[in-house]
């Protein structure tokens, strides 16, 4: 019998063994026998001392317009459509609404009744109606007992599930009010079994205290290897949700080495209708490593600078230009032209702006375009259909060991390309050209950097009264293809070795998002021949990010493989962000570079010279001509380092 009421219970409340639509339907007849217990608990102590006269029939009938109006009510609110193994404050909202929708109701109907009804007819009223006083009473009993039904419900199904599983014994990095809602959070999950064995607090306040049974200890006293191995704790949990970065990436780099599942509480603005639940919580980013705060940047701005006008993204398939397409959209624009000549990546753009939220709500008319920015006749039909106002120019070959072997690729993609838009942009009068480059671009050692750079010092020559050329310097991005976190997370996928070309190589990085929001800005903020660099904060060495990696994969042996620096890369990327080379900007973390400034007579000559030379495909005489063009181009690691020896 134990067993039977046990299924039926998996049964009602977990849709296991019955159709989830038929499931919901159990729970709405459950809470009307939970009415029906109400009411007759109800009828039982109104004649508890004078049992003699209670009618049943006459109770059937006061119960039937109360049953009615519950009825209402609980389609209205829909108290018997949520999961009751989740059962939490919201549902207990969603009975009280219901309890107190019925008693109004129910109040509502007897006035009207009363009003209209002929007075010498009233005793029709006392007949089918409780008092105010009675309906409000049964009201409350009714809500006691589904509220608390739940929870006992609740209880025996989270039973049932831990009970199967071996528990997780588990650290909760902060006691305070985070913490608490963490506990509570993970005591309610039923996937996993989560025992939690102390909470680890700097506050002399709480240590040595405990919080629902559960110590509270100094970090230094449990963070240590001796005590996970006793107490074999697997997961840290940190729930501190508003600490700095800074305190943040300092707290995982002391208990990343204890070889611990490290996982971590969302920010309290990311919390589902202000509440926690288990599934929020995950393992902690690549971003946490890096120990840098995110550049907030003002939108007042950017909506000025892009609502109600025509804006054209190139390469908008890809990384970079597909989160810019993500975020102009947010500001209104009259229209977003999408030019990319990647057929497949575009499509993906294509089906994810047209048919997912919020983008498909914003009704911001959207042409998808198969285009390549070398081929000049394709881009004046897009120029002349479309009329941008603001072109945002992110299509760029930016792989470095791959056009150190096609230069010429290069500079047709990267110098034509860029020549050809920015072109066309002064001919149909674009308000706005706005390049993004890259830090490859300062003092360039490859041939991928040095193209870059042709382009910013083609762009800052450009005369042109209507159109202001605007560039953007930054590091690496985050999760972009071909960057190196997605490389190392596809080695450990494959069981390793993680390669890494030098022990003492750098990069500085940021996340995409908070990169194209820099695009936007400097879009609005910059004025003719800018150049914007970010302020990236301290530079991280590759090697010492692999070991970490290779510490929160949590796999054993997988080795780190040095492969020595490939053609043209540098051991570490300048920024130009040193105060000797820059300008301050309204934004304390975006300055003016100070570059040499070109004029279009002594430009355009070597520019036309190098293009000239594509369709020869010398790569030597190509990569001369841009060391011609780009002094401070030294090759590094290259066969092309033969070129400066020439020179010198």
């Amino acid at each position: 019998m134990k067993r039977l009421v046990k299924k039926l219970v998996l049964a009602l409340f977990k849709g296991r063994y019955a159709p989830q639509s038929f499931s919901k339907w159990l729970v709405l007849l459950f809470d009307c026998f939970l009415f029906f217990i109400s009411f007759w608990i109800y009828v039982l102590i109104k004649y508890i001392y004078n049992i003699e006269y209670l009618n049943f029939q006459y109770e059937l009938i006061h119960m039937l317009p109360l049953f009615v109006a519950f009825l209402i009510n609980s389609f209205i609110f829909g108290s018997y459509q949520g999961l009751v193994r989740y059962s939490g404050f919201g549902d207990v909202k969603k009975i009280g609404f219901v309890c107190l929708g019925t008693f109004i109701l129910a109040f509502m109907t007897k006035t009207i009744v009363v009003r209209f009804i002929d007075p010498s007819n009233m005793f029709i009223v006392q007949k089918w109606f409780l008092s105010h006083t009675e309906v409000c009473f049964v009201s409350m009993l009714v809500f006691i007992f589904m509220t608390i039904s739940r929870l006992i419900i609740r209880r025996i199904y989270n039973e049932n599930i831990s009970h199967k599983q071996d528990p997780i014994k588990t650290i909760i990095y902060g006691a305070g009010d985070a913490g608490i809602i963490t506990k509570k959070a993970l005591k309610q999950d039923t996937s996993c079994y989560y025992d939690i064995v102390a909470f680890a607090d700097d506050s002399s306040s709480k240590v040595g205290k405990t919080i629902n049974g559960v110590p509270v200890y100094k970090p230094s006293k449990i963070l240590n290897q001796d005590y996970i191995s006793k107490n074999n704790i697997q997961t840290i949990i940190l729930a501190l949700p508003s600490v700095s970065k800074e305190q943040r990436t300092k707290i995982i780099n002391e208990i990343i080495n204890l070889g611990l599942v490290i996982k971590s509480v969302p920010h309290l603005n990311n919390w589902i209708d202000n509440d926690l639940t288990a599934n929020q919580i995950e393992d902690i980013k690549i971003e946490d490593l890096l120990g840098r705060e995110p550049i907030v940047l003002g939108k007042e701005n950017v909506t000025e600078g892009l609502k109600g006008k025509v804006v054209m993204v190139t390469g908008a398939a890809g990384s970079i230009g597909s989160e810019i397409c993500r975020q102009v959209l947010h500001y209104k624009p009259k229209k977003l032209i999408l030019l990319d000549q990647a057929e497949s990546p575009l499509y993906d753009i294509q089906f994810e702006l047209r048919n997912n939220e919020p983008y498909r709500s914003f009704n911001v008319p959207m042409e998808f375009v198969i285009g390549n920015v070398k081929d000049n006749v394709k881009m004046r039909e897009v120029f002349s259909k479309h009329q941008p106002q603001i072109v945002y120019h992110a299509a760029a070959y930016k792989h470095v060991p791959l056009m150190e072997e096609f230069p010429y690729e290069a500079v047709f993609v990267n110098v034509l390309g860029t020549k050809n838009v920015a072109d066309l942009a002064i001919e149909f009068e674009v308000e706005k050209f706005v390049m993004v480059s890259t830090d490859k671009a300062v003092n360039p050692t490859n041939v991928m950097g040095a193209t870059k750079r042709i382009a910013e010092i083609y762009t800052q020559s450009r005369k042109a009264e209507k159109t202001s050329f605007v560039t953007t310097r930054f590091g690496n991005v985050l999760g972009s293809n071909g960057s190196v976190i997605p490389l190392f997370k596809k080695q450990l996928a494959y069981g390793g070795p993680l390669t890494v070309t030098d022990r003492n190589i750098i990069r500085y990085f940021m996340t995409i998002p908070e990169a194209c929001s820099l695009v936007l800005e400097a879009g609005v903020m910059g004025e003719k021949e800018d150049i914007f660099v970010f302020d990236m904060g301290e530079p991280v060495k590759i090697y010492d990010l692999a070991k970490k990696m290779i510490k929160l994969s949590h796999k054993q042996n997988i080795e780190i493989e040095i492969t020595g620096l490939r053609p043209g890369e540098k051991l570490y990327e300048e920024l130009l962000s040193t105060k000797e080379n820059t300008i301050p900007t309204e934004h304390a973390k975006i300055m003016r570079a100070k570059v040499r400034r070109y004029t279009e007579e002594e430009v355009n000559e070597k520019i036309d010279t190098l293009i000239n030379l594509i369709p020869t495909c010398d790569d030597f005489k190509i990569v001369a001509q841009m060391k011609n063009i780009v002094p401070e181009f030294i090759s590094n690691n290259s066969i092309y380092s033969c070129l400066d020896k020439k020179e010198n």
